[in-house]
């Protein structure tokens, strides 16, 4: 009788949903015995994402465990190590997931045709939209709390939101019908921190505060517009 354990992510994903999570409330109601579906598998990523996003910001990265993680999700933990490798995978995965999602509507600036104020006029739109999520905003707190104690929270932070966004727009940037419009010169890493540092201003200062209310459609409008405008002055020939 062969009683070794499966290691791989096809065969671990028979094992998300142990006996006894069978209850209406569990992600695996309804589910027959053997090899879930590409429907299936799909679905339990988004609701494994879903509640570790929600411990991490209800509990704080440091204080969740991958045990814990996996008990409230009804997944084993052995899944969570071979499908995101860890912790640190995991919240790389949820941040990617949700940009992904956020920004999924705009075309791909490095082959977007539409004139140049167009295509950073919409980016800078849907960034502030993003930045301004409670979601986004408590993860942003939480990050800027543990940093110092939690390294690796700051640098999975980094890597899967910002520098995923710089390098998007050094791509863009680097066009040759784009890097023509722009005064000569300017080096190509200063551009991407430039922009978005004229759209937030001190936005993410702000943040770190408790909002009244949060900030209309139209006022991030036009604070992307201005932000916007104010890049193009700088740097456009």
């Amino acid at each position: 009788m062969n009683t070794t354990a499966p290691t791989d992510a096809a065969a671990l994903d028979e094992q998300d949903c142990p006996e006894g999570h069978y209850s209406p409330d569990s992600p695996c109601f309804g589910k027959a015995a053997g090899r879930p579906r590409a429907a299936d598998k799909a679905a339990r990523r988004e609701a494994l994402l879903h509640t570790a996003g929600q411990l991490f910001l209800e509990k704080g990265y440091s204080k969740v465990s991958l045990e814990m993680i996996a008990r409230e999700a009804h997944v084993a933990v052995r899944t969570i190590y071979v499908k995101f490798g860890g912790k640190a995978g995991l919240l790389n995965a949820i941040i990617a997931n949700g940009r992904e999602n956020f920004m999924s509507g705009m075309e791909a600036m490095e082959t977007d045709p539409r004139p140049m104020e167009d295509i950073l006029h919409d980016f800078g739109l849907r960034f502030l939209r993003l930045c301004s999520m409670p979601t986004f905003t408590n993860l942003h707190r939480m990050v800027v709390a543990e940093a110092t104690t939690t390294p690796e929270l700051a640098e999975t932070f980094f890597k899967a939101g910002p520098q995923l966004t710089r390098d998007e727009l050094g791509r863009f940037f680097a066009r040759p019908e784009i890097k023509a419009q722009l005064r000569p010169g300017l080096r190509a890493e200063m551009l991407p921190v430039f922009l978005i540092n004229c759209i937030m201003g001190d936005y993410m200062s702000r943040l770190l505060f408790p909002r009244e209310h949060a900030p209309t459609n139209e006022e991030l409008r036009v604070r992307a517009a201005e932000g916007v405008d104010l890049f193009l002055h700088g740097v456009r020939r």
